[in-house]
């Protein structure tokens, strides 16, 4: 009985740090650009070259 105890105490803990991590994420402002990411699949990021052609 004493290792659930034990157990339940971790679990808190481990969640209190991730609750902890996405405040620090969201106060540094990890998620403010919503919209970049979703389109950046679209852009081109290869330059052609114009000696190749």
């Amino acid at each position: 009985m004493n290792i659930l105890y034990f157990l339940i105490g971790c679990s808190v803990l481990l969640a209190l740090i991730f609750l902890i991590a996405f405040f620090w994420a969201m106060k540094n402002g990890q998620n403010d650009d919503t919209y970049t990411p979703g389109v950046r699949i679209l852009f081109d990021d290869d330059i052609p070259n114009e000696n190749n052609k």
